[in-house]
């Protein structure tokens, strides 16, 4: 705990300062550690409806950006490290230049883009081009993203 006249870091609880003498205000200090409750992202997950225009998205399962959903607007969609790429993956288990969507009419589909530690679908390498399925599994480095399409 500080004190907020002489700057001097004093024992977690104590009530006067060791060095000042003032009085040490108890409140929230940075050192507090709080507990949040960890997020269900299956049931989360479950929670969103692809209804009307909505098209197909990728949501981040497991990752730094947990639960961010990324809208597959584009014909092709670049994913990646580099800041460029349409999405960003900050990390780097993820190449700059890792993999690419498609998206037509009629499909969905994935491709690596000779990236270091491949893109994965369901668990399994993809050498080729693969057509994504709604509740795929996609992992690229440490981030797992779920595909949802309109059913």
């Amino acid at each position: 705990m500080q004190c907020k006249k002489c700057g001097s870091v004093n024992e977690l609880g104590a009530e006067t300062c060791r060095k000042c003498g003032e009085a040490l205000k108890p409140g929230f200090e940075a050192e507090t550690t709080i507990s949040l409750p960890p997020i269900d992202i299956e049931e989360e997950l479950s929670e969103i409806k692809l209804t009307g225009e909505a098209g197909p998205v990728l949501i981040v399962k497991k990752g730094p950006y947990i639960g961010h959903k990324f809208n597959l607007t584009k014909d092709e969609i670049t994913l990646g490290r580099d800041p460029g790429s349409d999405i960003f993956l900050d990390d780097i288990t993820v190449s700059r230049n890792h993999a690419k969507i498609t998206v037509d009419k009629n499909s969905v589909s994935i491709e690596d883009a000779g990236s270091l530690n491949g893109t994965y679908v369901n668990q399994e390498i993809i050498e080729e081009s693969k057509i994504l399925n709604s509740d795929d599994e996609l992992q690229i480095g440490k981030f797992k993203l779920v595909f949802l399409s309109k059913k």
